[in-house]
């Protein structure tokens, strides 16, 4: 069964439901489909002791990377306060996409205009560090 763009926002908005974000107020969910067409979500959960908190795209890259998965070929990230908003992956989980990326992997995100956009990792971390092992 292939999950389409629209079912991967939706697997991300029903994770951001569950964020814990009681200290900002802006809820964030992650849906990744891995390289064997597997599902992983995640959401953001903050702490009192800031920055202990989890970002969503990090929460799903390690239940993906728990299950074995290697790759993301494609991840959904929907944030915002209320109702979804503009919300791109942070630097920091520019960088954490980067490490399980490739030329081939998309990421799905709403832009300012609120309009879902389709990303490339070298569009949103121009030079990104890599280490070739």
């Amino acid at each position: 069964m292939t999950i389409s763009d629209q079912d991967l926002i939706n697997a991300a908005k029903d994770a951001r439901d569950n964020a814990y974000c009681h200290y900002s107020g802006f809820a964030v969910g992650a849906a990744i489909i891995d390289d064997n067409g597997h599902l992983y979500v995640g959401c953001n959960v903050e702490n009192a002791a800031y920055p202990l908190g989890n970002c969503a795209e990090a929460a799903a890259i390690a239940a993906m990377v728990l299950e074995g998965g290697k790759r993301i070929d494609r991840i959904a990230v929907v944030g915002g306060s209320g109702d979804p908003g503009p919300c791109t992956p942070c630097g920091g989980c520019r960088q954490r996409i980067q490490e399980f990326a490739d030329e081939n992997t998309v990421i799905i995100a709403m832009d300012d205009s609120k309009d879902w956009q389709r990303y490339s990792i070298a569009e949103l971390l121009p030079a990104g560090f890599h280490l070739d092992l």
